[in-house]
């Protein structure tokens, strides 16, 4: 993966740094090409070495993190094949495209964390766009309050100009706590997204974390 040197994006990954006085908030937005750089492809070569497999092959996500991500109408449950049995339907994801979502992780924590063996249990697809875009207002507004919602529009529509937000699919990163980079003592939040635009072959992973 490689990155995309944006000063757009530079600019406010400084403004997205706040100290609010009880915690501080650290941010950042990053922008990546999906062409395979340096280890991406010996990482990618050894990724699809189990025998039978094919970079097309779907995988199993984890639920999204929260039900209130569901629409009115919409339910996660659907009836079986035998069809007397309800069981809960997840989302799947093909084995390429878990693999820009590790190598982007990869690229953004390198060298201090090493996702290459994350499994596809540990993301989920975002149900909607707004359902995101709610999540991180929400966070970041009620830890820092006017800080951030004077930040607000800048930082979706710089989202916006870079992949066309909603040309994409949208992933999360939800680790066991071994293996999350944040979840050190006194971590009070964090997401991890994927804005993957898939004609444009590019992600922007936007990350951040609360710290006391």
């Amino acid at each position: 993966m490689k990155l995309l040197e944006s000063s757009r994006f530079e600019a406010l990954n400084s403004a997205l740094c706040f100290d609010s006085g009880d915690s501080k908030i650290v941010g950042r937005i990053e922008s990546y090409s999906c062409k395979m750089a340096g280890n991406d492809k010996q990482l990618y070569k050894r990724f699809n070495a189990e025998q039978g497999v094919t970079p097309n092959d779907l995988q199993a996500l984890s639920p999204p993190q929260s039900g209130l991500g569901i629409s009115p109408g919409q339910s996660y449950y659907s009836r079986s094949i035998s069809g007397d049995e309800e069981g809960p339907l997840c989302d799947t994801i093909s084995r390429k495209t878990l693999f820009y979502l590790i190598a982007t992780l990869n690229a953004a924590f390198q060298p201090d964390y090493d996702f290459s063996d994350a499994k596809s249990h540990e993301f989920s697809k975002e149900p909607s766009l707004q359902w995101v875009m709610n999540t991180v207002d929400s966070n970041l507004s009620a830890t820092v309050g006017e800080q951030y919602r004077s930040l607000r529009a800048n930082v979706w529509a710089a989202i916006q100009d870079e992949v066309a937000m909603s040309e994409c699919d949208i992933y999360s990163y939800n680790p066991d706590l071994t293996s999350d980079p944040f979840s050190e003592d006194g971590c009070l939040w964090s997401f991890n997204y994927f804005f993957y635009n898939k004609k444009l072959k590019r992600i922007v992973f936007f990350t951040c974390r609360a710290i006391k």
